[in-house]
């Protein structure tokens, strides 16, 4: 079911999918709610969750709407955000994600929200632990991303810490042919296109390190495999499989 109260046209909608994870999705609610920022709206979108997730959600007032049935995972969900909002931004946390403090939206959209570009990309940093591997750890953590043709190696970006302009999406949505990596499709197929980004000298949020992408499945790489192919050429198929496989073995081993 949906809330009954929401914003007209406000500046950032943040999109949350969620399922079954009601203790962290508390706690990324309550950083937006302390956010000194308040044009916002913020669309949950659970995937009928069953551990007191819905009832959870009948408790949220304004600016949090929602709505919780059966989706096809969570680029699906992501996508039920998108067509839902209204917002002129749109950024994308998940439910184990944290926005990083309490001005962190007041910093982006009072100094560069104005901006005529359609990203805005800071920074987001790791809620590590000791088991974590090396790469989640180092730099303390922190994330910084690159709009280069580094994408091309390796997925330089974090949505937690991209806003998006509504308008990219008017032809682009997140694609279910990839489940673990569909984000990482879109980022690459929006700088293939020349979309300019802003890059910002800020952490946007802090995000957890249970999500797919951090388990290193080899189903991940072959997402990988499968996007820079096909966004590129057959012929290049060889060097995106030696370079997913070599990254696949180093992260396996430490």
């Amino acid at each position: 079911m949906y809330s009954k109260i929401y914003i007209i046209n406000p500046k950032v909608s943040i999109i949350i999918p969620c399922y079954n994870n009601l203790k962290l999705l508390k706690e990324c609610v309550e950083s937006i709610r302390v956010q000194t920022f308040s044009n916002y709206e913020v669309w949950i979108i659970d995937g009928a969750s069953n551990d007191g997730t819905q009832d959870y959600l009948k408790s949220l007032e304004h600016p949090f709407r929602w709505i919780s049935e059966k989706d096809k995972g969570v680029y699906d969900a992501m996508n039920k955000g998108i067509d839902l909002s209204k917002g002129e931004w749109l950024y994308f946390l998940g439910s184990d994600d944290r926005i990083f403090d309490k001005d962190t939206l007041v910093n982006v959209f009072n100094s560069f929200a104005d901006s005529k570009l359609d990203l805005i990309i800071g920074s987001i940093k790791y809620d590590f632990n000791s088991e974590d591997s090396f790469f989640l750890k180092k730099n303390e953590g922190e994330i910084k991303p690159s709009w280069s043709r580094k994408m091309w190696v390796k997925n330089t970006l974090h949505h937690q810490g991209v806003f998006y302009k509504r308008g990219l999406y008017k032809e682009h949505y997140y694609t279910l042919q990839y489940a673990i990596l569909a984000d990482y499709a879109l980022n690459l197929n929006l700088y293939e296109k020349g979309v300019q980004a802003l890059m910002i000298n800020q952490i946007i949020a802090v995000c957890g390190t249970d999500g797919m992408s951090k388990e290193h499945r080899w189903k991940m790489y072959q997402e990988e495999i499968d996007l820079k192919t096909n966004q590129s050429s057959v012929l290049l198929k060889p060097v995106f499989f030696a370079i997913s496989l070599f990254k696949y073995f180093i992260k396996k081993r430490i």
